[in-house]
């Protein structure tokens, strides 16, 4: 849960770097909290044809309030998430503009994330998986 809730914690922190761990545990979280808002949007959302005609019920607009209250408190840590992972690579953070190419730009940015970061120290700061540097067998 921790790695989860890391993106909400580094809130607009757009400088350093972020293990795949992170970016991908927030993302499951993501997932899971859209999922929830869907189901009570689809489950229990709609009234009964007789009562209102088939207009949204009470649960279609609690979940859909709570999904929107949540995309838009998620939006700048996805970002910056997204931003720390392309620094974790040694790439600039405006890669993320790749994302905006249609059709392949979601490919690549996808492909990108799945990739481990270099090691060590790189411009961005030092390595999130070994912050310190040490080796095991020096």
């Amino acid at each position: 849960m921790e790695w989860m809730m890391m993106p909400y914690r580094r809130y607009a922190d757009f400088s350093g770097r972020s293990r795949r761990k992170e970016y991908w545990m927030f993302v499951l979280l993501s997932l899971i909290v859209t999922m929830i808002c869907m189901m009570l949007m689809l489950g229990g959302g709609m009234m009964s044809a007789e009562e209102t005609g088939s207009e949204p019920g009470l649960l279609f607009w609690l979940g859909a309030g709570l999904l929107g209250i949540f995309v838009l408190g998620s939006f700048i840590p996805s970002i910056a998430v997204q931003v720390r992972r392309f620094h974790d690579q040694d790439r600039s953070g405006w890669m993320v503009l790749l994302g905006f190419i249609p059709y392949v730009g979601g490919l690549i940015v996808f492909i990108f994330m799945c990739l481990d970061g270099t090691r060590g120290p790189n411009r961005f700061g030092s390595d999130p998986k070994n912050p310190h540097n040490a080796d095991i067998f020096a």
